[in-house]
């Protein structure tokens, strides 16, 4: 069954996994969405799983991994325009999937039999002896009101029940937003984590020669699709941050001639300064109740980090050091920051309390090298940083003492690690070397395995990842 194949799934990924039946039947919920009901068993189906068995809790580490094995026979459309876009969810399903390498998409050629119909009895012994522990079958049609009905099924092979349901409408030209809802489901009831791919990553777009390049702001999903320019060009921009909450960005631009702390609101495409102050501001951050701002301001030849209110652009001034403080980031419970600083004469990683205060700032990052964009995870269990060590930038990952430290990527160039909504996954980017080098965007897991680019139509840098999408 599926939590069996979790248990030889899980050898090699290095976290722990709560899983129940009633977390597995559990349908995901979403806008105009509403939870699919399950068809009776074909002959030959196993018996069901035990109602209320107790949390399985698998922890993990060390072993040979084996993706879930899965199949998705394509989605019936009710006429040739919605069996075109039924079959494009279906293809998109299994990319986002495969990709996670947490499963692997049981070849078509290899599927026992033919889907024609959303309700039709599985024979799940057939399918067993396919290779898939997991089925899914959805089906798509075209409403009287013209919007698009997707629904989708996933089953369980061993027990030959349903595990997973899920009904979406949606305008018809939003099937991706279809496909990356059903993904994020399947995702989360076969690993009892929250899924990914319904999020946009914004970043850094650059064109033209090495040292003379354009940078705009851009926004697309997750999987490069749906690309949109946020700024011209005209002025020099860095380190976008999405809000927690709001479908708002904080960015760095050079518009005034100095590093500003700019806040764009995605819906309106309006855009204002956050404050004017004597100095550079840099390196913003959103609280998770995404209502205060942490920030870098560089006032007399000093640079330490302040907490802005949103709501009255009040500062509150958090370190008093001499040396240089910023790129702070929250923990999930806003409790306490995590940023970088060279007050013992190099560039280390330190967590503060929120409420600043020196004496609550501890020294974590011990390892060779320099340590940058400390940035903590969505989970709280990790903290993801850049490294500078034996000619290399990388990208790794440690616990919030310190402990645990792993290089994840290593390269001429690695840097500016982001986190996904369910603080599984990384983004970053790498920088090739030379005048002809550029960077571009990759996503990684956070074993340092599925090490994926990320499609851009350009040279791209500073990533940042969305929550999942309301």
């Amino acid at each position: 069954m599926i939590i069996a194949a979790l248990r030889r799934a899980a050898a090699a990924l290095g976290l722990s996994l709560c899983l129940s039946a009633a977390a597995l039947a559990q349908t995901t919920a979403a806008p105009t969405a509403a939870p699919a009901e399950a068809p009776r068993a074909a002959p030959g189906a196993a018996p069901g799983a035990a109602p209320g068995a107790a949390p399985l809790e698998i922890t993990v580490g060390g072993g040979a991994f084996r993706a879930i094995p899965i199949a998705a026979p394509a989605f019936i459309g009710a006429d040739a325009q919605t069996q075109a876009t039924a079959s494009e969810i279906t293809d998109l399903v299994v990319r986002n999937l495969a990709g996670s390498g947490l499963f692997r998409a049981i070849g078509r050629a290899a599927h026992p039999e033919q889907i024609a119909r959303f309700d039709q009895p599985l024979t799940f012994d057939a399918w067993r002896k396919a290779g898939a522990d997991a089925v899914v079958v959805g089906d798509a049609q075209t409403e009287s009101d013209g919007r698009l009905r997707v629904r989708f099924r996933l089953f369980d092979t061993a027990s030959g029940e349903q595990a997973q349901g899920l009904q979406l409408l949606v305008d018809p030209a939003a099937w991706r937003r279809a496909a990356h809802k059903i993904s994020d489901a399947i995702y989360a009831a076969l690993t009892g984590e929250g899924g990914y791919f319904d999020t946009r990553i914004v970043f850094v777009d650059e064109t033209g020669a090495k040292g003379e390049r354009v940078k705009r702001l851009a926004m697309m999903d997750q999987d490069g699709a749906n690309l949109r320019y946020l700024t011209s060009g005209d002025d020099l921009v860095l380190t976008p941050r999405f809000s927690p909450t709001d479908q708002e960005i904080l960015y760095i631009s050079y518009a005034s001639g100095e590093p500003q702390v700019y806040l764009f609101n995605l819906d309106t495409g309006q855009r204002e300064v956050l404050g004017r102050f004597p100095g550079m501001t840099f390196a913003p951050r959103f609280s998770p109740d995404g209502r205060q701002v942490a920030l870098s301001l560089a006032q007399d030849g000093n640079t330490d980090i302040y907490l802005m209110d949103l709501a009255s652009r009040q500062l509150r001034r958090l370190t008093r050091s001499p040396a240089i403080e910023t790129a702070p980031s929250f923990s999930p419970d806003g409790t306490r920051i995590v940023f970088e600083s060279d007050r013992g004469g190099a560039q280390q990683i330190y967590v503060m309390s929120a409420t600043g205060g020196e004496a609550t700032a501890q020294r974590i990052s011990y390892g060779q090298g320099r340590y940058s964009t400390p940035v903590w995870s969505p989970r709280g269990d990790l903290i993801a940083f850049t490294r500078i060590a034996g000619g290399q930038f990388q990208v790794g990952v440690m616990r919030d003492d310190g402990s645990q430290e792993r290089v994840l990527d290593a390269t001429f160039h690695s840097e500016g690690p982001t986190w996904a909504p369910n603080g599984r996954v990384l983004a970053f980017f790498r920088e090739s070397p030379g005048q002809s080098g550029a960077p571009s965007l990759w996503r990684i897991d956070v074993t340092g395995a599925a090490l994926t680019r990320v499609p851009t139509p350009n040279a791209a840098s500073d990533p940042a990842w969305s929550p999942l999408l309301p």
